[in-house]
């Protein structure tokens, strides 16, 4: 079904070991608005949208599933080398002893990931409608990560991602535009 490269979709570094960066980024990786959220919602809802836009929805959650490995691989290296201590300073003591260094599917503040984050009507227009206000609702939090942020490299990264989340907010409502207009053309039988 996919054809997977070997690298990257955007290059992430770090310039240091941060761990309270780290416990910040988990809110992209296992949080309501974070990429795994993402690419469910949109290869789920692709199942019930009209043939003229579902290929937008394939496109774009297989895109967040790339952005789910940098956040991932952002994480990773953020904590590879911080020793307990650091972790418990940076409010990740309770993800350490349930996972050691492992990531884990979560957002900030611990709670767990749940269904209950993707959204799936089968209006085609209401459910477009959703995946705009989740693009842009990430993009407000990659903002608001590179704001808290003192790390170039994973701003420049951020960066990326952010942009990418306005790109399908733009690619969404022109999916709208398809359906409405779809909708308000007069049918003759």
């Amino acid at each position: 079904m996919w054809y997977y490269e070997k690298k990257l979709q955007y290059p992430v570094k770090v310039s240091e070991c941060n761990p309270m960066l780290a416990k910040y980024l988990i809110e992209q990786y296992g949080g309501a608005d974070g990429e795994l959220s993402a690419a469910l919602r949109y290869l789920n809802q692709r199942y019930t949208i009209p043939d003229k836009v579902v290929g937008l929805l394939n496109d774009i959650g297989t895109e967040e599933f790339a952005h789910l490995e940098m956040i991932a691989t952002m994480i990773y290296k953020l904590t590879k080398d911080a020793t307990p201590e650091q972790l418990e300073a940076a409010g990740l003591g309770a993800h350490f002893v349930n996972h050691d260094h492992a990531l884990y599917y979560q957002n900030a503040a611990g709670s767990p990931w749940t269904a209950t984050y993707i959204q799936a009507k089968g209006d085609p227009i209401a459910d477009l409608y959703e995946d705009i206000a989740a693009e842009e609702k990430a993009r407000a939090t990659y903002q608001w990560i590179i704001d808290i942020s003192d790390d170039p490299f994973i701003n420049d990264s951020l960066k990326f991602l952010r942009e990418r989340e306005i790109v399908h907010s733009q690619r969404f409502h022109e999916a709208v535009e398809i359906l409405k207009e779809e909708r308000d053309r007069k049918k003759v039988f």
